[in-house]
């Protein structure tokens, strides 16, 4: 059983800057893994955190990026 907080945060970047964004994603400490898909959303982030203000911590990084538009945080348990 893994301990912590595990979250996805779904996120809509500006047309035509998925990979840089998925690039700058991806140096977050506690981003685990990261996918660009189609459809209302354009990424899936998945972080692995070991409490709520470390996630609150990944979720303000990851708002500042300058080309996301938007993102949904999923808390799972």
């Amino acid at each position: 059983m893994v301990k912590g907080v595990t979250a996805y945060i779904l996120a809509i970047v500006r047309a035509g800057r998925e990979y840089s964004v998925y690039d700058e994603v991806k140096k977050i400490k506690g981003v685990v893994d990261v996918s660009i898909t189609y459809g209302a959303w354009d990424l899936v982030i998945k972080v692995q955190v070991d409490s709520l203000p470390e996630l609150d911590r990944v979720v303000s990084l990851v708002r500042k990026i300058k080309d996301i538009e938007m993102t949904t945080t999923l808390i799972g348990v």
